[in-house]
């Protein structure tokens, strides 16, 4: 038997179909009509216009945690301008706005569906104390540092750990406090560094894999106390009082790095370059630390790791730069990172 063809749908049919697709609103400006399909991270398959998808399909390389002028809720988020150092802006008082992404953590971002555009209140550290664990740091493992030090280069990572109370946010949502017990110690000093935060579970891992479980860099300012450094052996102490670890403002993701060796730490004490240098300076890379501390050792998500700090640490200068009550510090970290800003205050 014959199969008999189909109809074929009338113009009107056809003009009605498409007038009905034309109505279709945009599910992320809810202005335009919708007219292509967006898989959003929260809401699955929507209808979305040319324009948003577009912007929703965009990539990042940088992210941020912070809180909006609009609500308390502390989000995450992207940059609206790729090119603006929303350290020093936010410091300066500027207006720093961010898309807000709809995932509920720094490791599960999800995306800009449904987010809206936000005027930035504070940075945030990009990770909270409860998600870090002990502070992992590197200690001499610039080149540059060793030969000031008058010290050999290490053949092993030194690791010390800082508490997880140390951990600040930039100013001006932190300051940075010396306790008045070593106020009259004179002995505050910075550490500009390149701080990396791991991703995923990471153990015994080689050299060859480290860098998959790198999430991100960035900047972190390794406050210490020199006097009560030298007086013992171990370097937790001096270096763990609250806030002794300010860090931000912006991770940028690993992938957004192509060449390691070019990434570039600077810092300045009141408008004067005193630290700067590359990554390519670094006795123990990137890779090496990593599997260095993986050995025997898990390396949960959010663990953060200073990488150490170059040659010009105030203590070795003479005479020597210590940090004083209303300084201002900044670590400046290149590729998108900008600019960790901190206001040391003397505690009364």
């Amino acid at each position: 038997m014959q199969r008999r063809k189909a109809d074929k749908p009338s113009s009107d049919a056809s003009a009605a179909k498409a007038a009905r697709r034309e109505e279709v609103q945009c599910a992320h400006c809810e202005e335009k009509p919708g007219t292509l399909t967006y898989k959003s991270y929260l809401d699955g398959k929507v209808e979305v216009c040319n324009e948003c998808h577009d912007f929703l399909t965009k990539p990042y390389s940088r992210v941020v945690r912070f809180d909006p002028a609009s609500t308390t809720q502390v989000c995450y988020g992207v940059p609206a301008d790729p090119d603006q150092d929303i350290g020093l802006a936010i410091a300066r008082g500027e207006t720093v706005l961010i898309d807000t992404l709809s995932g509920p953590s720094l490791f599960e971002l999800g995306d800009r569906f449904g987010g809206h555009r936000e005027s930035a209140d504070v940075i945030l550290s990009p990770l909270d104390e409860d998600e870090i664990g002990a502070i992992r740091c590197i200690g001499l493992n610039y080149k540059n540092h060793a030969e000031e030090c008058n010290l050999p280069i290490p053949t092993v990572p030194t690791l010390f750990l800082k508490g997880e109370n140390a951990l600040a946010s930039p100013y001006p949502a932190e300051t940075t406090v010396v306790p008045k017990a070593f106020v009259k110690d004179d002995a505050a000093d910075y550490e500009s560094e390149i701080a990396i935060i791991i991703g995923k579970h990471c153990k015994d891992v080689s050299e060859e894999e480290a860098m998959d479980y790198v999430f991100g860099i960035t900047a972190a300012n390794d406050i210490s106390s020199r006097k009560a450094q030298f007086a013992q052996s171990q370097w937790c102490f001096s270096k763990s009082f609250d806030g002794a670890c300010p860090v931000g403002p912006c991770v940028v993701l690993r992938s957004a790095i192509d060449d390691w060796a070019k990434v570039k730490v600077t810092g300045t004490h009141n408008g004067k370059v005193v630290q700067e240098s590359t990554l390519d300076d670094l006795i123990f890379s990137i890779p090496k630390i990593v599997s260095v501390l993986s050995q025997g050792t898990t390396l949960r998500p959010g663990t953060l790791i200073l990488t150490g700090t170059p040659a010009g640490v105030g203590w070795m200068q003479e005479p020597k730069n210590t940090l004083q009550d209303g300084d201002e510090f900044h670590v400046s970290v290149s590729h998108g990172v900008g600019t960790l800003v901190s206001k040391i205050e003397f505690e009364k």
